[in-house]
C-alpha cells in the first residue's frame, strides 16, 4: 500500500528580526513561536531564562548568525 504524501498549510513565520537580535543563540518562544522569553548561547541557558520568566516548556529554536532566506517545501 502506498501512502499519500501529506500537505499541512502551515502558517508561515517570520524570524527576520528575531535572527537579527539573537543570531547564534538559542530562543525560548511562546506556543505562539513570536514571543521571545528567553535566550542564551546555551540551550540550558535559554531555558532557564524562560523558566525565571514563568514559562516551563518553551519552543526551542537555535537561530541562525546570518538571515537566510528559505524558500521551498518540507
Amino acid at each position: 500500500m502506498l501512502l499519500e504524501p501529506v500537505w499541512y498549510n502551515l502558517p508561515m513565520k517570520d524570524w527576520t528580526e528575531v535572527q537579527r537580535k539573537y543570531g547564534g543563540q538559542w530562543v525560548a518562544f511562546l506556543d505562539d513561536e513570536q514571543t521571545v522569553v528567553g535566550s542564551d548561547s546555551t540551550l540550558r541557558g535559554a531555558l532557564e531564562q524562560a523558566a525565571e520568566n514563568g514559562h516551563k516548556d518553551p519552543i526551542m529554536a537555535r537561530m541562525p548568525t546570518e538571515v537566510m532566506p528559505y524558500v521551498g517545501t518540507l
